[in-house]
């Protein structure tokens, strides 16, 4: 289900839905380095390739030559799905989150070039772009960003 207007690429699970079964496999095709420009900056993401039961990330915003804040996090194969996990740090790497919290996005439902997780979406544009869909705000009034990206350098082969 979509959330009005102002969020036409992601989406929610339903009342006592279940993350659909899912592998890493579907999401491989996010390995590599990519370049965007979102909150009037340059944004910069590094996705692994998966290994481990997991495919880890990086996200970096720098505004005015400053990194305003970073991300860390993965997508995690767990009970045959997906989970897509992240943790915020300032540019000081001081945490947004307490030290055990996580900000966590269940799998709602997965195509060939598209990852559906609660309110964050992953897509395969082309080759050498993805765009990323997020709901961001509190709980009253979230707006959906997009983050467009395209591939910087070669890509980053998985691991067999």
């Amino acid at each position: 289900m979509t959330l009005g207007l102002s969020a036409q690429n992601t989406l929610q699970l339903e009342k006592n839905q279940e993350s659909p079964k899912a592998s890493l496999s579907q999401v491989s095709w996010l390995a590599g380095h990519w370049k965007g420009e979102a909150f009037g900056g340059i944004t910069e993401e590094m996705w692994s390739p998966p290994m481990g039961g997991s495919m880890m990330f990086v996200f970096k915003l720098v505004n005015e030559d400053a990194v305003t804040f970073y991300e860390i996090g993965h997508i995690l194969q767990v009970d045959g799905t997906l989970l897509l996990q992240l943790k915020h740090f300032q540019g000081n790497l001081k945490g947004w989150e307490t030290k055990d919290e996580t900000v966590d996005f269940k799998l709602v439902k997965i195509e060939q070039d598209r990852a559906y997780f609660e309110g964050f979406t992953l897509e395969k544009t082309s080759t050498d772009e993805i765009a990323l869909y997020v709901l961001i705000g509190d709980t009253e009034k979230k707006e959906e960003v997009t983050f467009a990206y395209k591939r910087v350098g070669t890509s980053i082969n998985p691991v067999n």
